[in-house]
């Protein structure tokens, strides 16, 4: 147990890397802050997701770690721990299960440090959390605010209680709701029109894409039936998948892919009446947005890291080998092959009927 929470003043939460991961660890951070309402909390975070937390209220300053430049090396480390140890934390919470991520906390000689035993650190933590094997069958925002239940700051399984859904919401800054807005007219399209996202790249590889021109089918579909405008979403990585879409579409289409930064992105998914998406971190931001998406899942679990949000409807057809969480299908991908064209447009039309701006 912690102890008396009205004692600590100040908390520094160690973020997690990817934008998924990002997101999904937003219930535990609002869980931070409804049990130490009064403290100072600070999130240290890599430069690439930080727009993620640029408009919200649970933390009250976000913190960069900048290994390719003011921190790289092992001098840049322990520049990095020593300016947290200026800051006198009095309380770390490592949502990061790397060892680095503890051996900073140490080296900032933070007087409490919580996190899960993995990663060979627990040497280097106050309070090292074993992992319930339970919290691998749910979702994996349980698997974050079982570092706090594991502290006896939560219910042992939260998962368990109806009355404790995990729940996310984030804002975007003035200045990327402006700048997507610029991107819209550049292209002569108005706000009020019917905005469809469509993001057809996922990191992670593959094996969690569906294919372009499938996507390209219902854009079209979608385009000419709602006369919607099409967006084309993802990151410098994504923009192949992108082009191969754009390449069999008839109707007009916008690529944004590699064109944006993660700000302008979350700005424009605002926008959107309908975002139709992989498994990948937009469809995590789309939930965190509040902005109706379809989610196609192939090899991974939409149990596990579907999108937290009553907005989104996943597609995916069980098949025997999946999830398989590889990168590659070393088989004949067929759970992406059984999800039709007519499948997604139907559940598209059927979102965009009951969310959208515009008719038929």
């Amino acid at each position: 147990m912690l102890g008396e929470t009205s004692a600590v003043k100040r908390i520094f939460i160690r973020g997690t890397n990817w934008v998924g991961d990002a997101v999904i660890s937003i219930p535990a951070m609002l869980e931070v802050r409804r049990l130490f309402p009064q403290a100072h909390i600070s999130l240290l975070v890599r430069p690439w997701v930080r727009d993620i937390y640029s408009a919200v209220d649970f933390v009250d300053e976000v913190l960069e770690y900048d290994r390719d430049g003011r921190h790289r090396g092992w001098t840049g480390l322990l520049r990095l721990a020593a300016d947290i140890k200026k800051r006198r934390y009095d309380l770390a919470i490592l949502l990061q299960n790397a060892f680095e991520a503890a051996l900073i906390a140490w080296l900032a000689r933070i007087p409490r440090r919580i996190g899960y035993a993995r990663d060979g650190r627990s040497l280097l933590l106050t309070d090292a959390v074993a992992i319930d094997p339970e919290v691998r069958t749910v979702h994996q925002a349980y698997y974050y605010l079982g570092i706090l239940s594991g502290m006896g700051m939560l219910d042992p399984r939260p998962w368990r209680s109806n009355e404790f859904p995990p729940g996310v919401r984030i804002g975007v800054r003035d200045a990327d709701r402006s700048a997507a807005g610029e991107i819209l007219r550049s292209h002569g399209i108005r706000e009020s029109e019917v905005i469809v996202g469509i993001n057809p790249g996922a990191f992670y590889g593959e094996a969690k894409r569906w294919f372009p021109d499938r996507y390209a089918a219902v854009a079209d579909a979608l385009a000419g039936r709602f006369n919607a405008r099409i967006l084309l979403f993802g990151a410098q990585s994504d923009l192949r998948a992108a082009e191969e879409v754009a390449a069999s579409m008839k109707q007009p289409r916008v690529i944004l892919a590699g064109r944006t930064t993660l700000g302008q992105l979350m700005g424009l998914i605002r926008e959107c009446t309908l975002l139709i998406t992989n498994d990948s971190g937009p469809m995590h931001l789309a939930a965190a947005l509040d902005v109706p998406q379809l989610a196609i899942f192939g090899s991974t679990s939409e149990v596990a890291t579907g999108p937290l949000s009553r907005k989104a409807v996943v597609i995916k057809h069980p098949v025997e080998c999946n999830p398989c969480f590889l990168r590659k299908c070393p088989a004949d991908f067929r759970c992406m092959k059984e999800i039709s064209v007519r499948e997604v447009l139907e559940a598209a039309q059927k979102l965009l009927e009951e969310h959208g701006r515009g008719q038929m």
